[in-house]
């Protein structure tokens, strides 16, 4: 833990002491001093004015079985005072690293720039040249949990209380639209349009008529009828203000920079109030991209980049038995559970010798490696997919199956008279707190089974993709300053829960899932590896061996 700990002083004496403090100061001056009304007299507020309307936390939700809803996204629906994170995501996990940088690069001059300006300029860089395929795939498998992170937990309970619920706004409508419809119900959904070239490539510049303005969008929608209810942000611009007039009731949004107003904490989504369960995601970044964590990310990158390759090298030559001890070193933390109830039990469900089926969750590609060396003793992991890259890069054997049941039982028995083997029954990773269904299949094999435990937490990378490159995903892994893994044994399965004790082996692999989820706090699911892959990447998850 000292080389990544020695890294991460310079790099955060390198942002404050250089760029942060520097940077920002700098941009908030010559925006305050150029933009910023100078006169200091009090002034009333004016009846227009967003101050003058009740917040959104005093909107009486009961009897609003027949109202129409109208607000925006940004600044209303999302407690973040600024798209450009979701911008920054688009040009990270859609476009290139490259592309995500310079976008970093500009957000001084947008903070001098209006609103109006700043939004073009985001989605340029964005969009230019975007596939619209890939700009798709963000929106439906990235932004969805950056959105439900985000979203105002009092805007959410008016929108979702009321019959119809339009929502207008200026940013593009291919990034919200999947979301607002399928997540909260929105019935009508106008946002900015992008044009596109030949080959399904973004411009990057919006159409003449965006972004859209409100007055004439309910004008088109609901014709001369009002709407119940208008939620607007607190900021104070000319169209909010022709907006104020066209709404029979107008509640306020504010932000978490906003504390007289509101409460920050009482507008936080909880996970249990999610309109739908969030069990699949996408993409590669752990963390909302703001602009000081933008920062951090680049600046970090070669650093990690560096880390995870003498973390592999280290992996790859030194025996799995100091593995552990070599990976702490580095920053990797393993916590391991439940050691103790392996060396207390003994096996005799059967006459013929077989090795050990340790039966685990799957968080990642390194599920088998981190279980090898909490076990200090070389074992063999079956995959269902895996690239050639990670099976050469892998320490410990690495076997693919086949997908074909007879085929595959007859590879997993073969390993198990030659060792102890690791199965993952889910076939893929989940990386939410849920456990997809268990393939019965290894409950047929063997009577000698352990379940295990396994949790990883991250703060920068995911490991793991549906639509990218697989072969990246142990390097994103290993790219994380303090990735920490959590691993619990559960001790030998009892005779009477296998089937050589009576039971069928959808019944012993319901148990031992069951069992895991309660160990982990995770909620146990009938999804399996086709669910994900057709919600995420629209196909079934076959994946080259050159991946």
């Amino acid at each position: 833990m000292v080389l990544p700990g020695v890294l991460f002083k310079m790099v955060d004496w390198f942002l404050y002491q250089l760029l942060a403090n520097s940077y920002y100061r700098a941009a908030t001056k010559i925006r305050s001093f150029c933009f910023q009304n100078k006169t200091t007299t009090t002034k009333p507020i004016p009846t227009n004015h967003p101050a003058a309307y009740p917040s959104v936390s005093k909107c009486p939700l009961d009897c609003r079985a027949t109202d129409t809803v109208v607000c925006d996204v940004d600044g209303c629906l999302l407690r973040s005072p600024s798209f450009f994170p979701f911008f920054m995501l688009v040009a990270f996990e859609g476009g290139s690293i490259p592309r995500a940088f310079v976008l970093l690069l500009v957000y001084p001059l947008l903070c001098l720039l209006n609103l109006d300006l700043a939004l073009r300029i985001m989605v340029f860089i964005s969009f230019c040249g975007l596939k619209q395929k890939d700009a798709q795939t963000v929106a439906r498998a990235v932004l969805p949990k950056f959105f439900l992170e985000n979203l105002h937990l009092q805007a959410y309970e008016v929108l979702a209380s009321c019959k119809r619920r339009v929502v207008v706004t200026s940013v593009p409508r291919v990034l919200v639209e999947g979301f607002l419809k399928e997540y909260l119900n929105v019935d009508v959904v106008v946002g900015s349009e992008l044009p596109m070239v030949a080959g399904g490539r973004f411009t990057g510049l919006l159409s003449a008529a965006s972004p859209p303005v409100r007055s004439k969008v309910l004008k088109q929608v609901l014709g001369d009828a009002k709407p119940d209810v208008g939620l607007i942000r607190s900021s104070n611009n000319v169209e909010e203000q022709h907006f104020l007039s066209l709404c029979k009731e107008v509640y306020v949004v504010y932000g978490d920079d906003s504390t007289e107003r509101n409460n920050g904490s009482a507008s936080v989504m909880p996970r249990e109030k999610y309109p739908k369960p969030l069990v699949f995601h996408d993409g590669r970044l752990a963390f909302l991209p703001t602009p000081m964590a933008s920062l951090t990310l680049f600046v970090w990158l070669p650093f990690g980049i560096l880390l995870a390759i003498l973390r592999m090298v280290l992996a790859t030559i030194l025996p799995i038995s100091i593995s552990r001890m070599v990976g702490a070193m580095s920053g990797i933390k393993v916590r391991v559970k439940g050691l103790e109830r392996l060396q207390n039990t003994s096996c005799d469900h059967g006459a013929e010798r077989s090795g050990v089926l340790y039966v685990c969750t799957h968080r990642t590609l390194l599920d088998p490696v981190v279980l090898s060396s909490a076990l200090r003793k070389p074992l063999t992991a079956v995959t269902y997919s895996l690239s050639r890259t990670s099976e050469v890069l892998s320490p410990i054997k690495t076997v693919r199956l086949r997908r074909k049941r007879e085929q595959d039982g007859e590879t997993m028995k073969k390993l198990l008279r030659q060792g102890d083997l690791v199965v993952c029954p889910e076939g893929t990773t989940c990386r939410e707190p849920y456990l997809l269904r268990f393939s019965p299949l290894f409950a047929e094999l063997a009577d000698d089974m352990v379940p295990v435990a396994v949790n990883v937490s991250v703060g920068m990378f995911y490991g793991t993709t549906a639509s990218g490159l697989k072969c990246l995903d142990p390097i994103f892994f290993l790219m994380n300053p303090f990735p920490t893994y959590e691993v619990e044994f559960m001790g030998r399965l009892p005779r009477e829960w296998t089937c050589s004790g009576g039971k069928s082996s959808w019944e012993v692999a319901n148990r031992i899932q069951k069992q895991l989820a309660d160990a982990l706090g995770f909620e146990c699911t009938n999804l399996t590896r086709r669910d994900k892959y057709m919600m995420l990447a629209g196909n079934e998850g076959a994946v080259s061996q050159n991946n």
